[in-house]
């Protein structure tokens, strides 16, 4: 069965560089993903279909590696928010630039979800990984058990853990920019979808305006009935085509820019997830200390080697921390500054074609003078 996955070291018989989700398939409220990634033997082809629940089970069993050293530290790469079909105007607030319903966009950022999960050093080596990529049964349709990862910012107990003071300076130096960078990563991608949206609105109104135009057209033999009605054919071609530029900038904007944006408001969650459990981590070490200075002599010695074990091992998650945080950071600028650049570039295509549009349309204009 799937869901009995064994938690072994294994590598992956995919090229990562290949994986693509092609294709996603409406089925009511049921998206189900088309997967493929060519064989790293280059003797054919891996394809798959897999729905949200997949993925979800994928990251759940990512999560439940416990007995693996150090995964505590792991910044885990998000999985994109589960979107919905026709969401309404409220869902999309709350589901971001994912929430527009532009498939082809959602499964880029699915896309790039399943390569950061495969490309990772320790995520990597998990066999749910395999199985996820190559198996032609759907692994993800049996409900997988929670773990302490699920979620562990909303947990009670870390409105009082939140708030610790970290020993280490670097640490604490960066909980307090990942808490700065989280709002803003937030509140760019809100403002953004903002102003996708009203492009949005603007392309509907020019195309309605546009199909008025056209009502306002008279047949007939009176010359000046005539002018008027190639007048608004003309102001209504125009709008129409006002109407395709707006959309396609709108566009644009959610598949570079607005993904980017998207991505890196996920990551600065899935970090400042990764800087908590730490710091729970912490406490508890904090708490084992306590322990064994107060632990009685019969009790010492033990009490010696359950504070040495835990030592090693928060040393072992703020060591791991430490260089994700590091990875993070070269990547994160490497994802936005490829997101400004494809946005600059696909925008400034679009000026041009729509540029050249509007001239013929003016000198369509003049030559009804």
């Amino acid at each position: 069965m799937m869901e009995e996955v064994k938690e072994v070291t294994s590598t992956l018989s995919v090229d990562i560089q290949s994986i693509k989700v092609t294709e996603v398939v409406k089925d009511g409220d049921t998206l189900t993903f088309l997967i493929e990634s060519e064989k790293l033997s280059g003797t054919g082809v891996y394809h798959v279909d897999r729905t949200y629940d997949d993925f979800e089970w994928l990251q759940q069993h990512l999560f439940s590696q416990e007995e693996v050293s150090g995964i505590q530290g792991v910044i885990f790469p998000p999985l994109p928010v589960k979107a919905q079909v026709n969401a309404s105007a409220k869902v999309i607030k709350q589901l971001g630039i994912l929430g527009l319903g532009e498939w082809q966009a959602y499964c880029k950022a699915m896309e790039t979800f399943v390569r950061q999960i495969a490309a990772h050093s320790i995520l990597g080596k998990n066999n749910a990984v395999e199985i996820f990529l190559t198996s032609s049964d759907p692994p993800g349709r049996h409900r997988v058990r929670k773990n302490i990862f699920n979620r562990l910012s909303q947990a009670m107990e870390g409105m009082r853990k939140e708030g610790h003071k970290d020993v280490d300076e670097f640490f604490q130096t960066e909980r307090d920019h990942n808490l700065v960078f989280t709002g803003c990563a937030k509140t760019a991608a809100e403002r953004f979808l903002d102003v996708v949206q009203t492009e949005q609105k603007i392309a509907v109104a020019c195309g309605h305006f546009s199909t008025a135009l056209r009502l306002c057209v008279e047949q007939g033999e009176d010359p000046d009935k005539l002018d008027f009605s190639k007048v608004c054919v003309k102001l209504s071609e125009v709008f129409e085509s006002i109407q395709k530029n707006v959309t396609s900038v709108a566009e644009n904007n959610v598949s570079t820019l607005g993904l980017g944006l998207d991505l890196e408001a996920r990551y600065q969650e899935a970090e400042k997830e990764m800087l908590f459990r730490r710091t729970c981590k912490l406490v508890e070490l904090e708490t084992t200390r306590r322990n064994a200075e107060k632990a009685k002599p019969v009790k010492k010695a033990a009490m010696e080697e359950v504070k040495k074990a835990a030592e090693t091992e928060f040393d072992h998650i703020s060591g791991v921390a430490k260089e994700e945080i590091a990875r993070l950071q070269a990547a994160r600028v490497k994802m936005l500054q490829q997101a400004l650049v494809q946005w600059c570039e696909k925008q400034l295509l679009t000026a041009k074609e729509s540029a050249d549009q509007f001239n013929q349309h003016l000198q369509a204009f003049r030559g009804m003078a």
